[in-house]
């Protein structure tokens, strides 16, 4: 219950944290959109009051001539009564001469004037030489409607935009929590697994221990058993325990390679002969063949750990007569090792389970062989570490093989 009122807080605060940061990307958006528009509407009529300025200002040009139909030349005297009036017509000038501001602070700058809150205007005043002021006027009510109009559909693009990003933000957290409860889940179990592998083991020890406690007469020998039996366990438990720990900080990314250059097929030659030995006083055959006698850049001791691990694998799970076969290869620009055997292989269905941890397809048969399931997620990671692949298929009965690709650089 704790666990899941936790996930949840923790996705609304995510909800709420991409709901503002899409807010603010919009916000800004909107408003550099907005600036934009406005300031190329209204360049084109600002370029125009400024050619008229400076028409206006050569000699022999007619200063009340428009560019365009909405422009207005008005010539002032100082006190701002308008000086042409029979030529900007009658009905412009008693409906709104009064109501158009004259300020002699604002020569040569270009200004927004409002009409009776109805008319918009932009203007340009300069005085002339001998003393009178012309002011150019444009109308921008074209421009203004284009402006509301696009206010209008910025504010209902925010309104879906807003039940957009809060759906996007849902979506979006809820994704984000998803690898954080897988591995939740796959810590949860991972503790589960090892606390239960770890029991049986400590388990036995005790009731051995607990045994001889009750024979404080008999000698070694005579408690043989007994005390093998503790050793075995204390010695598979110490490999559950390393491993664990190797494991761990594989997740922690606190193991580092040391690459360096080696032969790998001297490596795996040099690997495989303890297991040609065993193979043999197990009535089995290990067969090595090398077609690639190159340096690759590898972590060795890791390479040798994972050729133990496969190794190993495959002679806990063939019987007598079958056969293991290790085979270094190259294929374009990655060294291949393939480890075969014909032993009793994994079913289709266990494939894709292989590399997790504490898997085992045959349990009682991997307690028997002191299987912990560990070894072939580290080999993955070992692999993977090595920007490498590693891929398991199998034809039950006739056996398994782990094919590894390695980069050679």
């Amino acid at each position: 219950m704790y666990r899941k009122q936790m996930l949840k807080k923790q996705q609304n605060r995510l909800v709420l944290l991409n709901f503002i940061a899409f807010t603010i990307i919009f916000s800004v958006f909107s408003f550099i959109i907005y600036q934009l528009v406005e300031r190329t509407l209204y360049t084109s009529v600002d370029r125009e009051l400024m050619m008229a300025k400076q028409m206006d200002e050569k000699p022999g040009t007619r200063p009340h001539a428009p560019f365009n139909p909405r422009m207005i030349v008005l010539i002032r005297d100082d006190k701002g009564n308008i000086l042409n009036g029979e030529q900007i017509g009658t009905r412009f000038l008693n409906d709104f001469s009064e109501s158009i501001p004259f300020s002699p602070d604002t020569l040569n700058t270009i200004q927004t004037t409002k009409l009776e809150d109805d008319y918009v205007f932009r203007t340009l005043l300069r005085k002339n030489e001998n003393g009178t002021y012309t002011e150019f006027l444009i109308s921008i009510e074209a421009e203004q409607n284009v402006v509301e109009n696009f206010i209008e559909i910025l504010a209902i693009c925010t309104i879906i935009f807003v039940l957009f990003s809060i759906t996007a933000s849902y979506f979006l957290a809820k994704r984000s929590m998803t690898p954080i409860i897988n591995s939740w889940n796959k810590q949860s179990e991972f503790v589960e697994n090892a606390s239960h592998e770890l029991r049986t083991p400590l388990t036995i020890i005790q009731s051995k221990l607990e045994y001889l406690l009750t024979k404080p007469q008999n000698t070694i020998m005579e408690q043989f058993e007994s005390i093998g039996l503790s050793l075995s366990e204390t010695r598979r438990m110490t490999k559950m325990t390393s491993n664990l720990l190797t494991l761990a900080r594989a997740d922690s990314l606190e193991q580092q390679l040391q690459k360096e250059s080696v032969n790998i097929s001297e490596l795996v030659s040099e690997v495989a002969q303890p297991f040609i030995e065993m193979a043999e006083l197990e009535g089995k055959e290990l067969i090595v063949q090398t077609h690639y006698n190159q340096s690759i850049l590898v972590d060795k001791e890791r390479i040798y750990q994972l050729l133990v691990i496969l190794l190993d694998n495959a002679l806990k799970y063939t019987n007598a007569n079958d056969k293991i076969h290790i085979v270094v290869k190259k294929d374009s620009e990655q060294a291949i090792i393939e480890v075969s055997d014909t032993g009793i292989g994994i079913r289709p269905e266990n494939l894709s389970k292989v590399f997790d941890r504490f898997y085992r397809e045959d349990k009682a048969r991997s307690f028997e062989s002191s299987g912990t399931g560990l070894g072939l997620s580290i080999a993955q990671w070992i692999v993977e570490s090595h920007n490498g692949t590693i891929q398991v298929s199998s034809a039950v009965p006739e056996g398994s093989i782990f094919q590894i690709k390695l980069p050679r650089k």
